[in-house]
């Protein structure tokens, strides 16, 4: 496909793609506008142009799949899509018409709240790069998926961060609310997204807080673990269940809190809910906001 063409615009939204398509300009020959949005920022480079750099000159190791957000996950501003896609045509028609590219050394950076432009100067193409090196050990196209550790999609993602034993599913956990099996749940959206929905029973911390250690808000976890111990007068490891949005943030807090010091908070059962909140709105409770 990308040798059919003289020049290549990548406009997709996931890490996998984004080495796909970079391998395959740089095998082919090829020139590569990449442009990227998320949320109110956007980026644009060109790759393999005028002795620039690749894409796996900049990174050579994929990030990991936990750390990367895309726009179904963490959400976009049109606009800013629209003016990141126009800048990417104005490149591909410089390069098209011979006038050169103003990026294959320099990424644009664009910050839509401010409402401000800034080029960062990018390293010079590797000699030891694994694609556009002296000696290059990508000499034709591999499972990138498999590279990354991530789907080649740009729907939400759906995380594998816990063993299957530390997650239940939205029926499982409304059959507990139904047996009134004493539990606390915490809530780690943030707080946007819980002024939207929310379950009335839930605690709120957001997961910024739980990774920051933030102290008010472990008291304050602590403090509703204790009341249901007293509760339910047991002594024994009382369940905490996390929910999310899509059930991603949820496992990473289940993380933190298996990690929390047994002489504060005793012994804390912690599970995540797969799916979150929006599977409990398919699932479950179809009057639940979806968005």
């Amino acid at each position: 496909l990308v040798r059919q063409y003289d020049i290549v615009a990548d406009c997709s939204d996931n890490v996998p793609t984004r080495y796909l398509v970079s391998d395959a300009c740089v095998l082919a020959g090829k020139p590569l506008v990449s442009g990227s949005a998320l949320r109110l920022e956007g980026q644009l480079a060109v790759y393999n142009y005028g002795g620039g750099p690749c894409y796996r000159c900049l990174f050579p190791e994929p990030p990991p799949p936990d750390a990367v957000t895309n726009c179904a996950d963490g959400g976009v501003l049109g606009v800013v899509t629209g003016i990141i896609g126009c800048m990417q045509a104005l490149e591909v028609l410089k390069i098209a018409s011979g006038m050169g590219s103003s990026f294959n050394r320099y990424m644009l950076m664009f910050d839509a709240l401010e409402g401000r432009f800034r080029n960062i100067k990018l390293r010079p193409k590797k000699a030891d790069c694994a694609a556009c090196g002296d000696n290059p050990s990508v000499t034709c196209l591999q499972d990138y998926e498999a590279f990354c550790g991530s789907s080649a999609t740009d729907k939400c993602r759906s995380l594998r961060l816990l063993p299957s034993g530390d997650r239940i599913s939205v029926q499982q956990y409304k059959e507990l609310l139904d047996e009134r099996v004493p539990h606390v749940l915490l809530d780690v959206r943030p707080q946007v997204e819980v002024d939207i929905c929310r379950l009335r029973h839930a605690v709120h911390i957001p997961l910024r807080k739980l990774e920051e250690k933030d102290e008010g808000s472990l008291q304050l976890l602590q403090k509703r673990i204790c009341e249901e111990k007293r509760r339910s007068d047991d002594q024994s490891s009382l369940p905490v269940y996390v929910v999310c949005k899509l059930g991603n943030d949820s496992q990473k807090a289940v993380k933190i809190l298996q990690e929390l010091p047994a002489k504060d908070f005793g012994s804390v059962l912690a599970k995540d809910i797969k799916g979150g909140l929006m599977a409990w709105a398919t699932k479950i409770d179809s009057t639940f906001p979806q968005y």
